[in-house]
């Protein structure tokens, strides 16, 4: 024999509103008596909410986020009326008295389908089904503490509790097990930015990104999630450097290609990678591995209309700083026009990054892997400096490199950067 039941929240003491946190029930559930069909929460405490019938859900009145309060329709129930349960739920839980009227519309509106699922067993000890579609058994404090990690309960299999009950050690473990899996299938197991509807603020305009501002976002992302990087902050004194540089172009044509300080740059970093061979290498793949580079190739990150190029030049070691000027123009000139190759932006041992002709005193340059360093370099300004005698003004330049420090190490930096600042010092060392 089966009846309609409702289930509604109980007494719950003196609270006016009580936020429906979970709902673990749909229509065609099969509940059990004592079973827990929904979890509330208050701003003190989490319950949950059991069935007081057995049978099969007809309808739910409520979902996550809802307020309820003591008396609140949560369900309706097709129960079976048993001696067990039965019979005392539909007693403790009688329909509203409504008109004949009423009577006839609720009728027509829930009437009893016929029910095909076969008795479902209750074990006493738990007072829940043995249908497997049945809801976690957890405490209300576990659920809680689930939710705080963003864990959806009913994902948590095989409770190490009694009977099979979900413990916290139990939420940890598939908190560690999803971790594991999301860092080895994404290399980083970082969530996403969430979407925002910028146009609820004002007006909005969408520009579609470049391909080329696509491709290097993917790859410094990559190099950011994969890389341990440390910039270490370095400045060198230019001054006879610049006045030789200005000498140099004075002497040259108007139509000639003038001389920049990247040339020197260049020139002294060449130098010192030729001193310090970790520079000009690259990891293996397996990362057992280094595979150190004979060739000296620099690649020039250049600014343009449709975003960051790095076109290389080559060979940079057997090249005067004419020579560089010259190619690094020609490079420049069909990066901005966007008639680069691919072959002209492959095969560099390091990178350098110049914002010289904007400003700055500091930046952290991303490696532009598989490179192992990149050199970045803001503005120069003439500053005083303590000679031993009195202070004098000299030019200095500020060199910011970021290297990958599973390759190369502080102290080999430290090292490596005390020799750019000499040749950059003092030109006449690149002679030697």
């Amino acid at each position: 024999m089966t009846s309609l039941c409702e289930i509604k929240v109980p007494d719950v003491g003196n609270v006016a509103e009580i936020d429906v946190v979970e709902v673990l029930i749909k229509p065609g559930d099969i509940v059990a008596l004592e079973q827990t069909v929904a979890t509330l929460e208050t701003d003190k405490a989490s319950m949950e909410l059991p069935s007081s019938a057995t049978g099969t859900v007809q309808q739910v009145y409520i979902k996550p986020g809802d307020k309820v309060s003591e008396g609140s329709l949560i369900a309706t129930v097709l129960a079976n009326t048993t001696e067990e349960g039965g019979e005392k739920a539909k007693e403790a839980i009688q329909p509203p008295a409504t008109s004949p009227a009423e009577t006839s519309a609720v009728e027509q509106k829930v009437r009893p389908p016929v029910v095909h699922e076969p008795p479902v067993a209750v074990i006493p000890e738990l007072g829940k089904a043995t249908d497997a579609a049945s809801a976690p058994h957890a405490s209300p404090s576990v659920r809680l503490f689930a939710r705080g990690l963003g864990v959806d309960i009913a994902k948590v299999m095989g409770g190490s509790g009694r009977k099979g009950r979900i413990l916290k050690d139990d939420v940890k473990n598939y908190v560690k097990k999803v971790m594991a899996e999301g860092v080895a299938s994404s290399g980083g197991g970082i969530p996403s930015i969430p979407t925002v509807d910028f146009s609820l603020f004002g007006d909005t305009e969408t520009l579609k990104l470049s391909k080329i501002k696509r491709l290097t976002g993917q790859n410094l992302t990559r190099v950011w999630l994969n890389l341990p990087m440390v910039t270490y902050h370095e400045e060198a004194d230019i001054t006879d450097m610049e006045a030789f540089r200005n000498a140099l172009n004075a002497e040259k044509g108007k139509d000639e290609v003038k001389i920049t300080g990247l040339m020197f740059i260049i020139k002294a970093l060449v130098a010192a990678m030729q001193q310090f061979p970790n520079f000009n290498a690259s990891l293996s793949s397996d990362g057992e591995s280094l595979i150190l580079k004979k060739y000296f190739n620099i690649g020039i990150a250049v600014d343009t209309p449709n975003g960051l190029v790095v076109p290389v030049l080559r060979d940079v070691n057997t090249k005067s700083v004419n020579q560089l000027a010259v190619e690094l123009a020609e490079k420049s000139a069909k990066a901005r026009q966007g008639k680069l190759l691919p072959a002209d932006m492959q095969g560099g041992c390091i990178t350098i990054s110049s914002l010289g002709g904007i400003g700055g005193t500091a930046f952290t340059p991303i490696v532009n892997a598989p490179e192992v360093a990149i050199l970045g370099v803001t503005r120069a300004k003439t500053q005083p400096v303590w000679d031993g005698i009195e202070f004098v003004p000299r030019l200095m330049l500020p060199l910011d490199l970021t290297y990958d420090h599973r390759v190369i190490d502080g102290a080999e930096v430290a090292r490596f950067m005390a020799v750019v600042k000499q040749n950059l010092s003092d030109i006449r060392r690149l002679l030697l």
